[in-house]
Formats: structure tokens, sequence, C-alpha cells
């Protein structure tokens, strides 16, 4: 039993949950209800089973990704934390890197059923990108000054942009009604991608501010560590003004389409937290502090995709 503990915790298994929920609520409460007016002519090509394996391939690939990343990241953990450790404590790293090719590899054949029954090419060329980007954030781009901070929130953005890609039929985009709806589907693959973008970017950064000292000794060049605390803090907070300002203007349009719920739902659950946040971050000093932020950040990232049922039930 502890061996399974241990192997849920390299795996992060509450962020392989995110994952899942993120996607099963765009796909039935938006993706689904964007098409329902198409059938029969244009039924949803991304049936239900095809949607479950391509949730599924998403958690093996972001699994892989989270065990190949603490795999090299060993040395720099037992600084950052020690008292969480499970490669070469609780599984071998020898076990850990054998995990990664069979969770990626999985993960690559799913994506090429998905696309051989979606007649498209781009859901096992996306999967076969993610396994070797996350291979190369691991071991050179997470060291480097803000490319695997932004390769990260790509990555987070890209499992909602893939259930919109899945849906495009070339045969079909000369339809004015089929572009009017994939359109829409658009609208809200961006909004939420967007979002899922800009609050992964502000987490990454603030969770290097929080690793410093590890990452420090073992020659990371982080922004923290490069241009310093507070150049990072206004980085992040100048994304977290540009978030919340985004935020207010879609409550504005939302308030004229679906009514004063949404507007009431972003206000408590995202817009005041997020001035919350903003605040912290400033007065933030101490590794504690940084944590408690970037646990509150993805509390932000869950009510935002939560307000899903929001759109879906008004």
């Amino acid at each position: 039993m502890q061996l399974i503990g241990a192997f849920f915790r390299l795996v992060r298994w509450p962020n392989l949950v995110f994952i899942l929920l993120t996607q099963h609520l765009f796909y039935y409460f938006i993706l689904l209800p964007c098409f329902a007016g198409q059938q029969p002519v244009y039924p949803v090509l991304l049936r239900p089973i095809l949607f479950y394996l391509l949730a599924f391939s998403s958690v093996l690939i972001a699994a892989a990704g989270y065990i190949i990343n603490d795999y090299f990241d060993l040395n720099i953990d037992r600084v950052n934390k020690p008292d969480k450790l499970v490669v070469d404590r609780l599984i071998k790293r020898r076990w850990t890197i054998i995990w990664h090719w069979i969770l990626s590899g999985l993960g690559v054949l799913l994506g090429l059923y998905i696309s051989w029954k979606l007649r498209n090419p781009l859901v096992v060329l996306s999967n076969i990108g993610c396994v070797i980007l996350l291979w190369f954030y691991s071991t050179t781009f997470k060291r480097k000054l803000l490319i695997g901070n932004v390769l990260i929130s790509l990555l987070t953005a890209w499992v909602i942009l893939v259930l919109y890609l899945c849906e495009i039929r070339p045969s079909a985009l000369q339809d004015p009604e089929y572009t009017r709806v994939l359109a829409r589907l658009f609208k809200f693959a961006i909004v939420y991608a967007g979002f899922a973008f800009i609050s992964s970017l502000i987490r990454e950064v603030v969770k290097d501010i929080e690793d410093m000292e590890g990452d420090a000794r073992y020659g990371c060049r982080t922004m923290p560590i490069v241009w310093g605390v507070n150049v990072a803090k206004v980085f992040a907070g100048t994304w977290v003004v540009v978030l919340t300002g985004s935020l207010v203007i879609i409550q504005v349009y939302a308030l004229q389409r679906m009514g004063w719920p949404m507007v009431v739902y972003g206000v408590i659950l995202l817009d005041l937290p997020l001035t919350w946040i903003l605040r912290k971050l400033y007065q933030a000093q101490t590794k504690k502090d940084y944590h408690l932020l970037s646990g509150a950040i993805k509390g932000v990232m869950l009510a935002g995709i939560l307000s899903m049922l929001i759109i879906y039930f008004t």
C-alpha cells in the first residue's frame, strides 16, 4: 500500500483529477451544447467513447510528465521539499523512468487510435509533441528564464484547446451554419484556454520564488534568481491585474447575455480572490507565504473552470 500511495504522489493525482474535471466540464457543458442544434447534419465528432480515451491519454501523458520532472529534479527536491521525496526513497529511479515511458507510450497510442477514428492527425501529433516538450522541459527548459513557465502554461491551455481541434471538419468549413457553431465553440475555448494560460503562468512564477533555494544551488536560471524576487513579484502581479481586468470585461458581456448569476459568481469566486492574491503577493516574504499563494491561485483556477456550470444552467 505504501508503494501505491507513493506512485499516486509521484504522478500528482490531484492535478490529474483537475485535468479530468476540466475536460469533462468543457465537453459536457460547453462542447456538446454548442452542437446540440446541429444533429444529425453535423453530429459531434468526438463521441463519448473517444472523448473518454482522449481524456485518459491526457492524464497518462501528464502523469508521465510529472514522473520525468521528479526524475531529473531529484537533487533540487532534496533541498526544496525533502519531506515529500518519492524518487529514490520509495520508488527507485530505474522504475520511475520505466513508468515514464510506459505512460507516455500508452498516451501516444491512444492518440493514434483517436486520430484514426476522427481522421484527424492533430491528436496524435499533439500527444507526441506534449511528450517531447515535457521531456525537454524537465531536462532543459525548466532551468531557463521564463521558457519553462510559458511552456507549462501553454500545455495547461492545450488541455482545453485539443477538444476544440477535434471538432474541426475541413470539408464543412464552407457551410455558414457549421462555421457559426464552430466560431461559438472557439470563443469559449479561447476564453477558458486563455484563463488557464494566464493563471498557470502566475502560479509558475510564484512557485519559482518558493523554490529559489534549491534552484539556485543547482544552476537554474529562473526569473527570481536572474532578475530578483521583486521583479518576479511585479511580473506575476501584472498578470494578476491583466487576468482580473479581462474577467471584469467578460462579466460585463455576461451580464447582457446571462444575467446576474455569472457576474455574482465571478466577483465572489474570481475577482475578490485575485485582489486578495495581488495584495498578499506584495506582502509575501517567506516560503510558507508563497506556498499559500500557490494554493490560492490553484483555487481560483478551479473556480474559473467550474464557471462552465453557470454558463450551462443560465
